[in-house]
């Protein structure tokens, strides 16, 4: 079973917009489509997963429609009550949705979360599955994976796909064209996203906390962005990476701050070409024991209203 989506002509006199939410597993490739659907690095994307733990918005527009994308948490199990908190974003967004994207690859064999899965089974909204990375497995295996789906999923569209190597992504695009509702605009049309500039500063480097660092370091990290100055030809940046323990102070420091010195060089270099201008990048780190479970904390990052 394979779908066919045919391409449609947008109308000239009828204006869509909507939300389309993408759902999935952790490490599934949710950030690497919406980063292509978007067509720009909004997501920071790497193979760890819980690389995603804000519900994060990116918006394409064009004179006939407005898309707004939620890339979402990998959906798991909660462990401690910042999981909770990203599980709260998963939530919301299949409240919201107009269109739902799941997406899942060909090495989830079975449905990771039986408790969403059933919610998902009770939306009444137009739903793709997309199996992801099919450029690692033989037409034999897609088809495997094609047919499983759509007896989990009856009545929903269903498309492989590689978003890494852009194979389909244009589908996704024609499929959400078909099926998005009529509608005025939600945001002025040359917005991106709705998230700020210090959101994405702080995500830069989480993101090479997570590249740089094994085993729990990453997952036991936060960053604050405690100062964001925009000058005319400079943007000036402190942050602050939380961490649980000493332990872990010392492993992000490094032996005479070489450690936190590469990774604020990297961070520097991705922040200059995101944001198009100079930064000067100060980085600190400082225990904050318990972060995780601390409600007070989750909410204070956002995790928590």
């Amino acid at each position: 079973m394979l779908i066919i989506i045919i391409e449609v002509e947008k109308s000239n006199t009828k204006h869509q917009s909507g939300f389309v939410n993408i759902i999935g597993s952790p490490n599934v490739g949710k950030s690497t489509l919406m980063n292509e659907l978007v067509g720009t690095k909004l997501s920071i994307i790497t193979s760890k997963a819980q690389t995603t733990r804000h519900r994060i918005m990116g918006i394409v527009n064009d004179e006939n429609y407005q898309i707004v994308f939620s890339d979402t948490p990998g959906v798991l199990d909660p462990a401690y009550k910042l999981h909770e908190g990203m599980m709260s974003f998963v939530e919301t967004a299949l409240v919201d949705a107009d269109l739902l994207l799941v997406v899942t690859d060909v090495f989830e064999e079975n449905i990771n979360h039986e408790s969403t899965y059933e919610k998902l089974q009770k939306l009444n909204i137009p739903t793709l599955v997309l199996i992801n990375k099919i450029d690692l497995i033989n037409q034999e295996k897609m088809e495997e994976r094609v047919n499983y789906w759509a007896s989990k999923f009856v009545g929903a569209s269903i498309l492989p796909l590689s978003a890494l190597h852009k194979t389909n992504v244009d589908f996704v695009m024609q499929w959400i064209l078909k099926n998005l509702p009529e509608g005025p605009a939600y945001y002025d049309k040359d917005t991106l996203t709705d998230k700020p500039e210090r959101f994405f500063a702080a995500e830069i480097i989480r993101e090479k906390v997570l590249v740089n660092f094994k085993k729990e370091v990453p997952y036991c990290i936060e960053i604050e962005i405690e100062e964001f100055k925009e000058e005319e030809n400079l943007i000036r940046i402190r942050a602050l990476i939380h961490v649980a323990r000493e332990s872990q102070k010392g492993i992000v420091i490094g032996h005479q701050g070489d450690n936190l010195k590469k990774l604020g060089s990297q961070a520097r270099k991705d922040m200059e070409v995101f944001f198009d201008k100079k930064v000067f990048l100060e980085l600190f780190v400082k225990v904050n024991k318990d972060w995780r479970q601390d409600e007070r904390k989750l909410k204070r990052f956002g995790y928590l209203s």
